[in-house]
């Protein structure tokens, strides 16, 4: 019973742990911000990088044309960092909403066929991609800033 009880007493205070995470995004209809990171196998960042410009950017642009996005914006760090949190491109995107970030892109497949005929390259070029990735996260991220005083 003692043990029930300070395993109950420990999850009520774990609760509050959860309860203090990101503040939430804008409302539904207003722009809705992503960050993706791409940590590479040493050496390969170069290689990555043009796979990524030939492979998935070019489709960003395309759905950026659609409205479905409203900004792509790729980046590298200018200084290094531990090995642990070292990551080599985020690439920050701008949905037009919420729901648009976090559902399926029902043209995404068109867009990719009309893109790339040779299928079967585009399919191996992705792969290699992919095969030199060491790590991929997904972090929405929220623009705290103060509106200016008037």
């Amino acid at each position: 019973m003692k043990n029930l009880h300070l395993a109950l007493l420990i999850f009520a205070g774990s609760l509050s742990l959860f309860a203090q995470g990101a503040p939430p995004q804008s409302a539904a209809d207003q722009p809705y911000a992503m960050e993706y990171y791409y940590k590479v196998q040493w050496g390969h960042q170069q290689e990555f990088l043009t796979l990524f410009l030939k492979n998935h950017y070019p489709l960003l642009q395309k759905i950026v044309e659609t409205g479905r996005m409203l900004s792509v914006r790729i980046e590298q760090p200018a200084n290094h960092t531990t090995e642990d949190g070292r990551w080599d491109y985020r690439v920050t995107i701008r949905f037009k909403n919420s729901t648009l970030a976090t559902t399926a892109n029902p043209d995404e497949e068109r867009l990719i066929k009309q893109l790339w005929p040779d299928q079967e390259r585009y399919i191996r070029e992705e792969q290699r991609r992919f095969e030199i990735l060491l790590g991929h996260w997904d972090l929405p991220v929220t623009d705290i800033t103060p509106a200016k005083k008037q």
